[in-house]
């Protein structure tokens, strides 16, 4: 049984056309857009308060000056 769902995994991403489309037009209602909306902007929020690590600056700067360097 798992060979033949394999087969069929490996059929569908054949590239068969699909003409674009999923084979169901998934919708979600305002109401569940905006909760998901509303958590992920709390999630990224707090990730955007925390500090950049110090590597991350270290890295950024190394890469400002081969930019601004010789070419």
């Amino acid at each position: 049984m798992t060979g033949d769902k394999g087969n069929k995994l490996a059929r569908a991403l054949s590239g068969e056309p699909t003409n674009g489309k999923l084979g169901t037009d998934a919708k979600l209602d305002s109401g569940s857009q905006k909760r998901i909306g509303d958590q992920l902007r709390a999630m990224y929020d707090e990730l955007m308060q925390q500090p950049v690590p110090d590597r991350f600056k270290e890295l950024l700067d190394q890469l400002d000056r081969k930019k601004d360097g010789p070419q």
